[in-house]
């Protein structure tokens, strides 16, 4: 997909290659410091996993890179495009970054089409029969054409993350990023969230997935980074980082994760 940049002066692009770079990026809540100097890049195409314990910085780099929490320093580019410079409109920048937190966070008082076609009528001034049309068509593919005017509450979890995913969709964006997008589900239900996952991976979208589904990463990952205090400390091929980790840190999260019997 071809992006035609409408909103940012010619200052703000960089000679940064792949789809997305990020440099140095630094973030505290409240005096702790989640995210240290944290750097990372994502080819075009690249499904990247994010794995490490509780804290250690994986859903607040998602909301980072969407530019739901503002860093306090470092960089973010996307498409060559400095995104945090504090010029860019960032409703145009999230444009091109569907995200899918682990909570559904659809409007319950809304059927299924108008929870995904919301943001693109109200937001970005579509009309109703072109958000709809489209809505349609990813509900369809995702096998939920049936449930278009559904509440959410009739909806099953799996379901329901479906549809949040088709939301984030909509928008045809150039980046995903799926937040623990199975931990809230049933295990009967995971499955089909994860099928639709490796659907979105063979049709080339670039995706950074923060995930405890070890199996999974192994499997959809192009590369998996592993989190600790707010850096990435290992990376690499899912089949080296989960099965020959190079660091005693990734050794030990990896050894919990199996005592736990989720690798």
């Amino acid at each position: 997909m071809t992006v035609t940049d409408r909103s940012t002066p010619d200052a703000t692009r960089d000679a940064t290659t792949g789809l997305l770079a990020c440099r140095g990026l630094r973030k505290a809540y409240a005096g702790r410091t989640v995210l240290d100097g944290l750097d990372l890049d994502v080819a075009e195409h690249e499904v990247v996993a994010l794995i490490g314990a509780s804290g250690s910085g994986k859903s607040t780099l998602l909301r980072c890179l969407n530019l739901l929490d503002d860093i306090d320093d470092g960089t973010i580019h996307l498409d060559g495009e400095h995104i945090t410079d504090p010029r860019i409109d960032p409703d145009l920048v999230r444009r091109r970054i569907g995200i899918v937190f682990q909570s559904y966070n659809l409007f319950p008082h809304l059927s299924v089409l108008d929870n995904i076609t919301l943001a693109p009528r109200r937001v970005y001034r579509r009309g109703r029969t072109e958000a709809e049309t489209q809505a349609r068509e990813l509900l369809d593919r995702v096998g939920l054409a049936d449930h278009a005017t559904s509440y959410p509450d009739r909806l099953s979890g799996g379901q329901q993350q479906r549809v949040a995913i088709v939301r984030a969709l909509v928008n045809s964006p150039r980046l995903m990023l799926l937040d623990e997008v199975t931990s809230a589900l049933d295990p009967e239900l995971v499955g089909e969230v994860l099928n639709l996952v490796r659907e979105l991976k063979s049709d080339g979208m670039t995706m950074v997935l923060a995930t405890h589904e070890m199996g999974f990463a192994r499997e959809v990952a192009d590369r998996v980074c592993f989190l600790d205090g707010g850096r990435v400390i290992e990376q690499g091929p899912p089949s080296r980082v989960l099965g020959e980790p190079t660091q005693a840190r990734t050794r030990q999260f990896l050894r919990r994760i199996i005592e736990a019997g989720r690798l």
